[in-house]
């Protein structure tokens, strides 16, 4: 139930009861003063239902493609993984505690610089360039203790497709859905409320006393929900929506063995 709640208040805030606050006091007005209008639905529809919709598609999909490129990383990390364990005759057990360390660090690193402010990548992605570096470097004496030329450069490939991941996410990270339609979104979320209070002051003489201010409030409370949820999906690192996408370090070194 708690959790329930939770889900509920995120969709669910202050930005909702303010607009829904503004839009029964204009149709208040509009009962007053006998301004009615009937306006048409479809204004609704085009003005901010459809580009919100849109961007929670396009937020979505960046959502979808970041959980993968994160599978990528943890998959050939445990690749490398595997090739120190597999590959080498009677490996020293330091050298796995190593690549662990390194792919702790790695991992750290990315979920440091995620969870973050965009203003701080540049000073937090050296950190994860570091890491890299130390992983080639580990791939580099690995060669020393008898890998083979070929799976040397195998484990290269892995490394190399970890950094075409984090890239690729990093530029999720960096940037975002259009932001110019994320402006008229909100511009119009804020307005249209209020605007069509001469239309639920038109139909408000077909319901009872108290249930004329029923339609503004819903109208008010599914509009700005569809936006408060495009806007938790837009940021998918955050971790303040219940989709964000979560780094569980720990989790994944003990899991590796």
């Amino acid at each position: 139930m708690k959790k329930l709640f939770k889900r509920i208040f995120l969709i669910i805030n202050l930005k909702t009861v303010i607009i829904a606050g503004l839009s029964v006091l204009s149709t208040i007005v509009c009962l007053h003063f006998h301004i009615k209008a009937n306006f048409p639905l479809t204004l609704i529809s085009t003005a901010i239902v459809f580009p919100i919709v849109f961007s929670i598609g396009g937020a979505y999909k960046r959502r979808e493609v970041a959980l993968d490129e994160y599978g990528s990383i943890k998959a050939h990390g445990r690749a490398l993984y595997f090739a120190v364990n597999h590959w080498l005759e009677n490996p020293p057990k330091e050298l796995t505690t190593e690549l662990k360390n390194h792919l702790r660090e790695l991992l750290q690193s990315c979920k440091e610089m995620f969870t973050h402010p965009i203003p701080e990548l540049e000073k937090r992605e050296k950190d994860i360039y570091n890491s890299f570096e130390s992983l080639s470097l580990f791939i580099k004496k690995l060669r020393s203790h008898g890998l083979p030329s070929g799976e040397a450069s195998r484990s290269n490939q892995f490394l190399s497709k970890m950094m075409i991941s984090f890239e690729r996410i990093k530029h999720i990270y960096q940037y975002r859905t259009p932001r110019t339609l994320r402006t008229y979104s909100d511009i119009f979320i804020v307005l249209l409320p209020i605007v069509y209070g001469p239309h639920f002051a038109e139909n408000a003489t077909n319901f009872n006393y108290g249930l004329q201010f029923a339609v503004p409030v819903l109208f008010s409370v599914i509009l700005v929900a569809l936006d408060n949820i495009q806007a938790h999906l837009e940021n998918p690192f955050d971790q303040q929506g219940e989709d964000d996408v979560e780094i569980n370090v720990d989790k994944y070194i003990k899991n590796l063995g």
